[in-house]
């Protein structure tokens, strides 16, 4: 079963259930998903599962902003909501890679970069980002790709 079939189901599960934090949720994530289904090739393209995932990580980003500005502007009752909504999306992202496995999948990147220094960084993240497929976040993999380059 695909990510958007997934989240359809779970909308009527969510509507039967009376959820109405998880329904706003998924709602406006499968909107997301379908306006991107469109950029993507018309009204019946179908997104796969790791252009899903990536929309999602977007939702998530969109989220946590949202949370930065509503406890500055000292509304913890809708950051709290966000919170909410970030635990739901979360539920549809690939696990994420460990510490060890963040680091082994590095060496890796760097050995098939063939990069032995930090001006080379760029070349390591592409290979990097492309073995993580979205099971790490990108300040993660930065972090850890300087670390070992220095």
């Amino acid at each position: 079963m695909t990510l958007q079939a997934q989240v359809d189901n779970d909308i009527k599960d969510a509507m039967r259930a009376r959820e109405t934090t998880k329904l706003n949720a998924l709602r406006m994530l499968k909107s997301a998903l379908k306006n991107s289904a469109i950029e993507k090739g018309g009204a019946d393209a179908v997104l796969d599962d790791v252009e899903a995932s990536a929309i999602i990580r977007k939702q998530i980003k969109q989220r946590q902003d949202s949370i930065e500005c509503f406890e500055k502007g000292g509304r913890a009752e809708l950051a709290a909501n966000e919170k909410a909504e970030i635990a739901i999306l979360s539920a549809y992202l690939p696990k994420g890679l460990s510490a060890e496995g963040l680091s082994a999948l590095v060496k890796e990147a760097i050995a098939e970069a063939g990069a032995t220094t930090k001006q080379q960084m760029g070349a390591v993240m592409k290979v990097a980002t492309a073995k993580a497929a979205g099971r790490a976040d990108g300040r993660a993999l930065s972090a850890e790709v300087q670390k070992q380059l220095s």
